[in-house]
């Protein structure tokens, strides 16, 4: 983890932007705030519903039990409003016991609305991905889903990611990545650059937060560099999927 010091004379990429690393949290999330109340909406929108396939294959991989002797618990980080926390609990018929992690109040207020309204058992707790405020070995599953990428030194959430997990425990992150289809990679650049933010203005009102999780996306690594962050936290059998020709991959790994 970097010291104060160290930090103070840091950049991390902003989209295409180079900033400075105590200011990166900031800008993102100032973005969320912006988009927090349309935002499943608009993740239907700019996918085609696709990003709703690809957090039930997260949910079907993680595979949470039904049943057993001991409660079963998940955080999902950077979860604000509750999507794939839902699709958990629901999955394992009530049995899991999930916790949503977020930085952002506006997302987190989102989801505690809608789990209330659904009477789900899932826990918000504001929290910042690089420093949960939960003891070593709390839980039996750690979920991030199109989060990552946001998160101004993901290492160090990677870190965390490990230490908070019991022994046996699995990581899954499911994150955009890069498209290894030809042709279907310049349609989709096509997309992200001149669609998306359309779409950002006319339904959530802001075009230039889209734009940045557009060019954040094309500055996030590529699977086999992800995967090679997640082993080097300490997690082991790291292994992943792509999805729709490589607009999402899924990451998967234990803490043995």
């Amino acid at each position: 983890m970097a010291t104060n010091r160290e930090a103070e004379g840091a950049t991390v990429d902003y989209g295409f932007r180079t900033v400075p690393l105590a200011e990166k949290q900031r800008l993102v999330d100032d973005v969320f705030a912006s988009v927090a109340k349309r935002y499943d909406l608009m993740n239907d929108l700019m996918s085609g519903g696709l990003h709703r396939l690809w957090k039930d294959g997260l949910v079907s991989w993680l595979a949470p039990p039904r049943s057993g002797k001991r409660p079963w618990s998940v955080i999902d980080v950077a979860g604000g409003t509750g999507d794939v926390a839902t699709r958990i609990v629901e999955r394992s018929g009530g049995h899991a016991k999930a916790t949503v992690a977020d930085i952002n109040s506006e997302m987190l207020a989102v989801g505690r609305e809608r789990a209330a309204k659904h009477k789900l058992p899932i826990e918000f707790v504001e929290a910042n991905a690089e420093a949960l405020p939960f003891p070593d070995a709390s839980f039996d599953a750690y979920t991030i889903a199109f989060g990552i990428r946001n998160v101004p030194r993901r290492e160090v959430a990677l870190a965390e990611a490990f230490r908070v997990l019991k022994p046996g425990g699995r990581f899954l992150c499911l994150e955009f990545s890069a498209v290894d289809v030809p042709m279907l990679d310049r349609v989709y650049d096509a997309y992200s650059f001149r669609v998306i933010p359309w779409l950002g203005e006319r339904v959530a009102g802001d075009a230039e937060s889209y734009r940045y999780l557009v060019e954040s996306i094309r500055e996030f690594p590529n699977p086999a560099r992800f995967a090679a962050m997640v082993t080097r936290a300490g997690f082991s059998r790291v292994d992943h999927r792509l999805y729709s020709g490589g607009i999402a991959a899924l990451h998967s790994g234990y803490k043995l």
